[in-house]
């Protein structure tokens, strides 16, 4: 027995010599690394608005690298080469011949320049909960140096306390040691690309088979369905957690690898036989890029019924170039307008997102020209002339044109003014041939599903899209039809390129001016004919007026509705019918902002909850000028709210900004109303974007309440940030921005997705 003891002392002070003296286990990128980037650098590292366009999301964005290149630049002549991740290149050589610059190769002796900037930023850590000073500059305005490796220690010289994570807490000791070892081995990238589980590699074939299917109707009907499609991730009932799959076009057919067609827009000329391909969404989702759209059996027997249904032919298959791409309702004639825009009612929230919430995480070009909070409705199929009446289609068709085909700089007045009256011959031909049917009712507006009813909040330069009617009743609504539907999805979606030059944006922001203004004058039909011009004074104060006079038809203030409205003020009285009449539809009861009782909280939730609640909604529907601290706050803040028992809910407090009119390219902020802002508190996260984040335990929202409204200057707001705020210095800062994430995973799994900190504000 001694012996037997003595050799397995032996044998463990051996293995113990032997671990000591043993390297360290490899890093792997895809276990060590990716997740550090995730939780410390994709909120600012990732799509478009990426700092020097690094994008920390996948192995492939941080093998590219950094640029000095901005995507977002409004004043360029000429359009710039496109630099999509996994779309326009591959392979770090690939990308440097487009001009990024590697991060993680060492210059001689000198380390990666990531390295060198992960150093700065942890050899000057920020004061615990503290303001950040002025001189560190945040924002999407910041000015990007994106020093290369040989410029850094000129940037380390200018910017002492702007290493990475830039302004924020950052690294762990552990998680920055890991990077530093990660560096100086050479920063290798282990990842794999994401594929497709068994069950969804089969449905990915019968879909591919479906858009591919031969023939010439199968042909059309599968190219006007992928322009519809390529900005969704797709996922498939019964998928793998977290697998979204996104439309292609390739020259390979299914069953070979894909080969990438990668035209800067998905309707360009192809030049060569196109097959609909689905690949998988690589990298970390975001929840800006999170446009979702499930595929499933009962998905395909709908769109079977819609498009294969009937007898329609096309006689010949339309080619590509700037008309077809101008005129969808050309392009696609030959498919059934009813199925077509049938199609796009069913699926409302989704194409509505494509638009405005967008698809390239910087939306001045859409949100310029809309409110802070609008609601949208849909006019009804058997109610649309579009839809009805092939004599009406056929005179309006032409005259839905849009611009933005043509970059040129000399022309864009000339192709405005002839895009401009094409458009108000449209409204005129519109205006007066409803004249002629019977009075819009109730059945004039879409009723099919819980997506007939959708919110809209703008936040400067983002929107959200949610489903039912959120908040107080706004001061517009819009009612899209399908020539209206249709077209700013084309204008917004598929049409515009975020690399192209001054001419495309003006065009594209322009011409969405006049789709907003179409938008309103359908639904102000459904209004008393002599309380529409009141209406539109309204909406169009101060140098709107002059803007309607310039360029906007003039709207049908004659024909009378069939809705019996309370002549008093007929728009709140059409939202209270409205909710009344489609409470079923309505997927967003909300008590806090439209308060009809004593009890102004959802029923069936933790009563302390619930008095957190009745609290908040004292700070709604209350304009600035009688609630001083709205003019500190941001658009986007959320209320992380905790019970005594550890749960939490998530409250969205938005900042809806007052405009005297929104009709116009340049100067928003002289068209601000301060006084006139008003707050919505909606449980959810209502942005992809978050401002700031206060945490309240849920006993003291009543108290948070409280100092909101005797808050009078910016000294009594810094105590309520200094109190509840979580200020980008917190210790903790990371757990509460991801706890949003989690949130988002609980509520709604298939939407969640790493939010963007770049807007998050120095309160």
């Amino acid at each position: 027995m001694p012996y037997r003891v003595l050799f397995g002392s032996l044998l463990l002070l051996l293995s113990i010599t032997a671990a000591a003296g043993s390297p360290a286990p490899a890093i792997s990128y895809t276990r060590d690394i990716q997740p550090i980037f995730t939780e410390k650098c994709v909120a600012c590292h990732a799509c478009y608005d990426s700092a020097c366009q690094l994008n920390l999301g996948s192995g492939e964005g941080v093998a590219r690298g950094a640029s000095k290149l901005s995507v977002y630049d409004g004043e360029r002549r000429q359009a710039a080469d496109p630099t999509r991740l996994f779309y326009d290149a591959s392979g770090q050589r690939a990308w440097q011949r487009k001009g990024f610059y590697s991060v993680l190769d060492a210059q001689g002796s000198q380390a990666a320049l990531m390295a060198r900037m992960l150093e700065l930023g942890h050899s000057t850590p920020l004061q615990p909960n503290a303001k950040l000073p002025e001189d560190i500059v945040l924002g999407l305005n910041r000015d990007n140096s994106c020093p290369m490796p040989g410029q850094f220690d000129e940037y380390a010289a200018t910017h002492p306390r702007e290493g990475m994570p830039l302004a924020v807490t950052g690294l762990t000791d552990q998680q920055y040691q890991t990077l530093q070892r990660w560096l100086a081995a050479g920063a290798p990238i282990d990842q794999q690309a994401l594929a497709p589980s068994a069950a969804e590699a089969l449905q990915v074939v019968q879909w591919e088979n479906l858009l591919n299917a031969p023939g010439a109707r199968e042909s059309l009907v599968g190219r006007w369905l992928f322009e519809h499609w390529f900005l969704a991730h797709i996922y498939f009932k019964d998928g793998e957690p977290g697998h979204f799959f996104q439309w292609v076009r390739s020259r390979t057919p299914t069953g070979q690898p894909i080969d990438l067609i990668n035209t800067r827009r998905p309707n360009d000329d192809p030049g060569t036989r196109v097959y609909y391909r689905l690949w998988p969404v690589q990298g970390v989702i975001v929840h800006k890029t999170h446009i979702t759209y499930g595929l499933s059996a009962a998905k395909m027997a709908r769109i079977k019924s819609l498009f294969y249904s009937g007898k329609w032919q096309v006689s010949a298959l339309p080619g590509y170039g700037p008309e077809r791409r101008a005129n969808p309702f050309s392009t696609f004639e030959a498919i059934p307008a009813q199925a077509r825009y049938q199609f796009m009612l069913d699926n409302a929230e989704y194409f509505v997102r494509t638009f405005i919430r967008g698809p390239v995480c910087r939306g001045q070009i859409a949100t310029d020209v809309i409110r802070d909070n609008f609601w949208a409705l849909f006019q009804a199929p058997e109610h649309d002339l579009y839809i009805t009446d092939p004599n009406y289609r056929g005179q309006a068709a032409p005259l839905l044109a849009m611009p933005g085909q043509n970059d040129d700089v000399g022309s864009v007045l000339s192709l405005w003014l002839d895009y401009r009256d094409k458009r108000n011959e449209y409204e005129a031909l519109r205006r007066d041939n409803y004249a002629e049917l019977p009075a819009p009712s109730w059945s004039t507006l879409w009723a099919g599903n819980d997506n007939a009813l959708l919110s809209i909040f703008r936040h400067f330069d983002s929107a959200s899209v949610t489903k039912g009617l959120i908040g107080e009743v706004p001061q517009t609504m819009w009612l899209f039809d399908f020539p209206l539907l249709e077209r700013t999805y084309y204008q917004l979606a598929v049409n515009f390129d975020v690399f192209g030059n001054v001419s495309h944006q003006a065009q594209t922001r322009l011409y969405f001016d006049l789709i907003r203004n179409g938008a309103e004058q359908n639904f102000l039909r459904l209004m008393p004919a002599d309380s529409r011009e009141g209406y539109l004074d309204d909406w169009y104060q101060a140098g709107g007026k002059f803007k309607m006079w310039l360029d906007y038809e003039s709207i049908d203030n004659d024909k009378p509705t069939a809705l019996k409205l309370d002549e008093r003020d007929p728009k709140r009285d059409f939202a209270q019918q409205l909710l009344a009449r489609y409470g079923d539809l309505n997927a967003r009861p909300d008590p806090i902002n439209r308060c009809d009782g004593a009890y102004c909280s959802r029923p069936n939730i933790d009563p302390t909850l619930q008095n957190a609640e009745q609290a908040l909604s004292r700070l709604v529907s209350r304009p600035a000028a009688g609630l001083k601290v709205i003019d500190q706050l941001p658009e986007a803040t959320l209320l992380r709210i905790e019970t005594a028992s550890g749960h939490r809910e998530v409250y969205s407090l938005l900042r809806n900004r007052a405009h005297s009119n929104v009709a116009f390219l340049l100067g928003e902020e002289m068209r601000y109303q301060p006084g006139l802002d008003t707050l919505t508190v909606y449980p959810g996260v209502l942005s992809s974007y978050p401002n700031f984040i206060f945490n309240i335990p849920a006993g003291q929202v009543p108290a948070f309440v409280d100092a909101m409204e005797n808050a009078q200057d910016v000294p009594a707001f810094e105590r309520i940030v200094e109190r509840w705020g979580i200020r980008r210095s917190h210790p903790q800062f990371w757990d509460y921005f991801h706890d949003l994430d989690r949130y988002i995973q609980e509520t709604e799994p298939l939407e969640a997705g790493v939010l963007d900190m770049n807007r998050y504000q120095n309160l």
